[in-house]
């Protein structure tokens, strides 16, 4: 199997990814999660969620502001109360929220239509948003005859949940619900996790050429950032910048922190194509690598290739970590302090999905491998000096017999970026300690 990389436009004559079927086999996994549960609906307020059920999407500005929510009825299709005149466009151009609901006799203007939550609270309790809330989710449960049938809900405010309940909606957890229709990645959707990751590669290549002492980690962060955009990403959620003595231990944000020669530096790069995520470390030396850092890499490597060999259909997410080193075998005192790490997760339309790989977790509650899952695997060691650490990261696709790799750029061994430097003697070496004196003869004690 081979995940194939398309452009991002459609031409009439090759055939790519089909975003009508996309919208289909997601809204039919759904469906078929919610027949085989006990819930009458499921109700989302997540943004991701909201797009897995409807295929709408109004701008990353939305992710936190709970202001849009949709509702999954038993043998119906989605009902989506969005902000403002976002309803109106919907009804124009997400054709396929309104003609089911048309077709069944329930009106034209049915699937699509405004309506807004409280904002977090911004609004307040004497403007009733919240029961307005209610009585738009219990109008749509009578239209289905599913009065007193209990609504799962994955994230929700709390005026909101009374509102509900006082309403007499019976609510439970709806989050396994979604998370179980999400587990299995459509042909779709693996080819636009492809297509992510595709554009990862392309930022690592442009970081390689532009990683020099001088530069900070911000800039490093603008440069991948402007990369990705210009390629054609939705939304760029981080990038993680870590260089020298940050990286361990590893504070999981970026500084503006100068990059000196000889640093180690890893990379973490998050952004979103179409929806779809990638979570792809990447380490460096700038200018030479120490011994200890080389040494930190290649562990790193060959816990990740490990687990990479060992990824198949029915293989469990505890047949993966305990290939793991414990918490206390590199530096923490316990697999909570030391959690994401050793780490593995799902990728979709959020970051972290099913399967989680975790010693945390996953040995009490371990989940078994299925054709068709993408996740990430990420593996961590600190160097010997007390100061270093190399972090490396791989997306994979489970296939029928194994796995299929799709985070391309060279990470095998340990890359020097930055410039080379000339002595009298030819280059100098890109393996030596950071303390110039233990680079020379007399330095290491040598005659």
């Amino acid at each position: 199997m081979v995940s194939p990389t398309y452009g991002t436009n459609q031409v009439d004559w090759e055939s790519r990814l089909d975003m009508g079927r996309l919208r289909t086999e997601r809204l039919a996994r759904l469906k078929a999660e919610l027949e085989a549960s006990s819930l009458g609906a499921v109700l989302t307020f997540d943004f991701h969620n909201i797009r897995y059920m409807t295929a709408t999407h109004i701008g990353t500005w939305a992710m936190d502001k709970m202001i849009r929510f949709a509702i999954l009825p038993r043998g119906g299709d989605p009902v989506l109360w969005d902000f403002g005149s976002a309803a109106k466009h919907h009804t124009l151009q997400a054709t396929w929220l309104d003609e089911p609901h048309a077709a069944a006799g329930r009106g034209d203007n049915y699937g699509s239509r405004a309506g807004i939550s409280t904002l977090r609270g911004a609004i307040g309790p004497g403007a009733h948003r919240a029961e307005d809330v209610a009585a738009k989710i219990v109008e749509v449960l009578r239209d289905f005859g599913l009065e007193g049938q209990p609504v799962g809900v994955d994230v929700i405010e709390p005026d909101v949940l009374f509102a509900l309940q006082a309403a007499g909606v019976p609510v439970v957890d709806g989050q396994q619900v979604f998370l179980a229709a999400r587990r299995i990645k459509t042909k779709d959707e693996i080819g636009l996790l492809t297509q992510a990751a595709s554009m990862v590669d392309t930022a690592y290549e442009n970081l390689y050429e532009f990683l020099r002492p001088g530069v900070r980690e911000n800039e490093c962060v603008g440069l991948v950032a402007k990369t990705l955009y210009d390629l054609g990403s939705e939304h760029v959620e981080g990038v993680n910048a870590i260089s020298g003595e940050r990286c361990s231990p590893h504070p999981h944000v970026y500084s503006d922190r100068l990059i000196r020669p000889g640093d180690p530096a890893f990379f973490d790069i998050l952004h979103s194509f179409m929806g779809y995520r990638t979570c792809y470390y990447r380490t460096f030396a700038v200018g030479s690598a120490s011994r200890a850092q080389r040494d930190a890499y290649t562990i790193c490597r060959e816990l990740m290739d490990k687990a990479i060999a060992a990824v198949k259909p029915g293989v469990t997410t505890a047949d993966i970590v305990s290939l793991w080193p414990r918490a206390e075998e590199f530096g923490f005192a316990n697999e909570e302090a030391a959690f994401a790490l050793q780490y593995g997760h799902g990728l979709g339309l959020s970051i972290w999905e099913r399967p989680i790989f975790s010693r945390m977790t996953s040995f009490d509650a371990p989940e078994t491998l299925e054709e068709g899952m993408v996740f990430a695997l990420e593996t961590y060691w600190p160097a010997a000096d007390g100061w270093g650490a190399a972090r490396i990261e791989e997306e994979v696709v489970v296939t029928a017999t194994g796995c299929e790799v799709i985070t391309k750029f060279p990470a095998e061994e340990l890359l020097i970026a930055g410039r080379r430097y000339y002595t009298t003697g030819g280059y100098l070496p890109t393996l030596r300690d950071s303390q110039s004196h233990l680079n020379t003869t007399a330095g290491r004690g040598e005659q």
